[in-house]
């Protein structure tokens, strides 16, 4: 007796439904921007914590405003300059203050160094203006070097206005004054030169750094290179 194909047949093996590719490749993307939902979002959204509050800050030398000059920090008469050409966007610049930051930090702290800020702002054409106009608004209430420190602290943020406004306040310059800087782009003008500024040194990338009007080679561009040309001119 032969068998049949039927659903009743315990024998037989039902047979399989195939999925078809279209499916498949419709789910993953769904799934895709569904992440990229989720980690924008996070980005946006995920809490403002400083861990520099409190610590001593480094006098504001020459603040925003001034047409074609950076922000310059540290204690005048420092027979070191260093010009560091940023973009609060910048992953370059991101990992050249994690693999230097304390060490110019402590240059600036212990007096061997004034630092100068020039913040461009062509990484991104939304958030990198935005930061940079933040971190004038910082700088002119004596919070530079702390504020930029923070930003790149947490680069994984998207450092929305609502961020940068909290982050000001853990600093202590969240006041009225500062809010609207951040809301009203008051900056803007002075960033625009700072940008002339750098087009006119010949700047094309971030970070560029100057010792003493010197230019580091890319291969420089480290705790032990910094220090080594800072070095060189502070003996």
């Amino acid at each position: 007796m032969s068998k049949t194909n039927s659903p009743g047949n315990p024998l037989l093996q039902p047979q399989k439904r195939r999925v078809s590719p279209g499916i498949v490749v419709v789910i993953v993307l769904v799934l895709a921007l569904a992440a990229g939902v989720g980690v924008q979002y996070y980005r946006g959204h995920s809490k403002v914590e400083v861990s520099s509050n409190g610590r001593a800050e480094p006098a504001v030398i020459t603040g925003p405003g001034t047409d074609g000059k950076g922000v310059t920090v540290g204690k005048a008469g420092a027979k070191v300059n260093i010009d560091l050409y940023l973009d609060f966007r910048c992953p370059h610049c991101a990992e050249f203050e994690k693999e230097s930051g304390a060490t110019v930090d402590e240059l600036v702290q212990d007096g061997t160094a004034t630092l100068t800020y020039w913040p461009l702002q062509f990484v991104n054409p939304d958030a990198s203006p935005r930061l940079a106009n933040a971190f004038a608004a910082a700088a002119a209430n004596g919070k530079a070097l702390s504020f930029a420190d923070e930003m790149y602290g947490d680069f994984s943020k998207s450092w929305t206005t609502d961020q940068l406004i909290e982050l000001g306040k853990q600093l202590g310059v969240g006041d009225q004054k500062f809010q609207q800087a951040l809301q009203n782009n008051t900056y803007a003008g002075w960033l625009e030169s700072v940008s002339k500024a750098s087009d006119d040194r010949g700047v094309t990338g971030t970070p560029t750094v100057y010792v003493n009007g010197k230019q580091l080679a890319a291969d420089q561009l480290s705790a032990e290179g910094l220090q080594k040309a800072v070095d060189a001119v502070a003996s």
